[in-house]
């Protein structure tokens, strides 16, 4: 169930707090090949399982960009804020890969609120540090800052 925050700025209150964790969410082959699809990248390290089997990873491994893609719907779950007529994405602070993400594995988001300010227009400017871990993996799969606008 997600943490219920009834303004933004209720929200801005949690600046510098963890907000939660989202479900496990599983990266499965056919995600992989259509994140290859939709972006061109058919490199056989994720889309084919045959070859990939026998490289560096044992398994094809998802795209970096496709667990950065996964942030969405691993944080919708996370939190919600009330009384905000539309959000939109804004961009990227920092993004690190850490750890591939091979076929079949779980991953989930860990959400820690960095910042949530002022910005012309009556909105606020939300950074959230996303942890994307691999269930089962000492490192992460990624780390990002990620900027969202909400109005």
């Amino acid at each position: 169930m997600p943490k219920i925050f009834s303004s933004p700025a209720e929200f801005a209150a949690a600046a510098g707090t963890h907000v939660g964790v989202s479900d496990w969410v599983t990266v499965t082959q056919d995600r992989i090949d259509t994140f290859a699809d939709a972006t061109g990248d058919h490199q056989w390290i994720h889309v084919d399982p045959a070859r990939a089997a026998n490289g560096p990873f044992g398994a094809p491994i998802a795209h970096g960009y496709l667990t950065l893609s996964l942030i969405p719907v691993l944080t919708q779950g996370v939190y919600r804020i009330e009384d905000v007529k539309m959000g939109v994405n804004y961009g990227l602070n920092k993004v690190r890969f850490m750890n591939p993400v091979t076929v079949g594995s779980r991953v989930r988001a860990s959400i820690d609120v960095v910042s949530a300010d002022e910005v012309p227009g009556g909105g606020r400017q939300i950074v959230n540090k996303v942890t994307v871990e691999i269930e089962g993996a000492d490192k992460p799969a990624c780390v990002a800052e990620t900027v969202v606008r909400v109005y």
